[in-house]
């Protein structure tokens, strides 16, 4: 992807001052409160890390289509949803507060998982000779 002013500065800026503005609207209570219900975290980090993947692998056999696009569906369904699903959750009005910490475990814990499922993904589709290799050091920005 070809780099500009747009994408290197002023989407950026942008998304940082929107999720300032949307951080500054949460108060320690939002965070405590989802401490106290911790099911709706374990749904939603199960959902993101072992279901969307399983359906993207469901799609990926069960629709016709070349071995490249098959594995670039899974990295896809390997990778939860980031920054932009908190800003969508605060203008659904949803539960901000879990939408950020969803986001903070699923990213902590995608460092580990996505290299090793996009290898299983890449060997499941191109054979057992594929080997996908995805840096830590390198990754500049999560999914």
């Amino acid at each position: 992807m070809e780099s500009n002013i747009f994408t290197s500065l002023i989407l950026p800026i942008a998304l940082g001052t929107m999720m300032l503005g949307m951080g500054l609207s949460l108060v320690p209570e939002d965070f405590q409160r989802v401490g106290k219900y911790p099911k709706a975290v374990a749904i939603g980090l199960i959902s993101q890390l072992f279901i969307l993947p399983l359906i993207g692998l469901a799609i990926a056999k069960l629709v016709p289509m070349q071995p490249a696009i098959a594995t670039g569906l899974m990295i896809l369904a390997l990778c939860p949803g980031g920054v932009s699903s908190n800003l969508v959750t605060f203008l659904a009005m949803g539960d901000v507060a879990l939408s950020v910490t969803l986001t903070a475990l699923s990213s902590l814990i995608t460092v580990f998982t996505i290299p090793i499922f996009a290898n299983l993904a890449s060997q499941h589709f191109f054979g057992q000779g594929a080997v996908v290799e995805l840096p830590i050091q390198k990754i500049k920005y999560a999914c």
